[in-house]
């Protein structure tokens, strides 16, 4: 999540609705009998411990890995996690089981794993080592507990799936996202940078992992062929100058892209890198791509942008630090919504993508809310600060 100046957005006004009454409506329109009959088996389906079995050895395809929404092949340090995995099993007396929607192993097993994982992570020689293996953990085991349990597409569990709600759209050619997401963030059903690639595709908007080499790699190979001027990332850098989309992007011309297309995803591509985790984990993500930026180009600061936006309809069900942060997919609405205002992108349809943009997160929004009261869970947002915000 990031923070921005505060302006709301325009898909907060055009979606802004009492959350209480949003909730009467949505219990009222559907079958209230079918809503709490199905609420304890929900309740209780959702907790119950999902055991990996897979002729005895639990495995990662590459069918399956790119079906989560990554465009790589299976991370070599994802493979050999599986594989240390499969061999703990058959060295221990007690079976993979992983427990709850978020990957995480469960019963004795988890007993043995985590002595096994704590020695091997202590034996590693430096940051970067350990880095990769605490990135490659996390994900192999959110890939291996959420099999039959969460849909690839939208990473919601299957009986609460949202894929046939969406409406795609593909982005305008010479843009590019890169959602750079942490670990922990990955396969989390609130998440809301996935609706980028659910909306404009894999190769509008690229899924990079934060410490998985595969991943890194193939954004900053695309990064270098762009050029650094085609580079930014949507980051208020308290340490560093940051300009406005306007000061960024009101002087540059598209002629040459758009009388040839083929070009656009080479050296013509304009690149932004959105920060997908945590407040507290976007320090050390932001802190690494200014590593290899300075790396490739010899700058110490990687371009920033930010943007005027404001809470994002999501605040709503995610506690955050405070109201002026907000959502990955609310800072892509943001950037577009700002682009298209400026004289020389108008032209370029932006406000359709905003408007299929600002759709998947109400949609997404409506499916959580839903699922909350299906589940007899609260869905007031938490909150964490004392002060107003204004």
């Amino acid at each position: 999540m990031l923070i921005f100046a505060t302006r709301p957005l325009s898909f907060i006004s055009s979606c802004h609705f009492p959350l209480q009454q949003f909730c009467n409506n949505t219990i009222t329109s559907m079958d209230s009998s079918k809503l709490f009959s199905t609420m304890a088996a929900d309740h209780s389906s959702s907790r119950e411990p999902l055991k990996v079995e897979s002729n005895g050895e639990a495995a990662i395809s590459l069918q399956e890995w790119r079906g989560w929404g990554t465009t790589s092949t299976v991370p070599s340090m994802v493979t050999q996690v599986v594989e240390d995995l499969n061999m703990l099993e058959k060295n221990v007396d007690a079976q993979m089981v992983f427990g709850g929607n978020h990957g995480k192993l469960s019963g004795d097993f988890k007993v043995q794993e985590d002595k096994k994982h704590r020695a091997k992570y202590q034996s590693l020689g430096d940051s970067e080592q350990k880095l990769q293996f605490f990135s490659a953990r996390q994900i192999a085991c959110r890939v291996l507990g959420s099999k039959g349990y969460l849909c690839q597409k939208c990473w919601l569990c299957s009986g609460d799936c949202m894929c046939s709600k969406l409406i795609t759209c593909p982005l305008w050619n010479p843009m590019r996202f890169w959602l750079y997401m942490h670990p922990k963030d990955f396969l989390r059903q609130n998440n809301t940078g996935k609706l980028l690639w659910q909306v404009f595709g894999v190769q509008g908007a690229t899924l990079c992992l934060y410490g998985i080499t595969e991943h890194e790699d193939m954004m900053w190979d695309a990064l270098k062929l762009a050029g650094k001027d085609k580079v930014w990332c949507l980051y208020p850098n308290k340490n560093a100058p940051t300009n406005s989309v306007k000061d960024s992007m009101a002087g540059l011309s598209f002629a040459n892209v758009e009388n040839h297309p083929e070009m656009a995803d080479g050296a013509h591509s304009l690149n932004f890198i959105l920060i997908d985790g945590t407040w507290s984990n976007s320090g050390a993500m932001f802190s690494r791509l200014k590593d290899r930026y300075k790396l490739m180009w010899g700058e110490e600061e990687i371009p920033c942008i930010t943007l005027n936006t404001g809470a994002s309809l999501m605040h709503k069900l995610r506690p955050q630090p405070s109201w002026d942060r907000t959502c990955t997919a609310a800072a892509a609405i943001g950037l577009l919504d700002e682009l298209h205002d400026l004289p020389n992108f108008v032209s370029y349809g932006l406000d359709k993508q905003v408007n299929a943009l600002e759709d998947a997160v109400k949609v997404l929004f409506e499916t959580l809310t839903i699922r909350r009261l299906r589940m007899g869970r609260s869905i007031t947002r938490k909150q964490r600060h004392n002060r107003d915000i204004f």
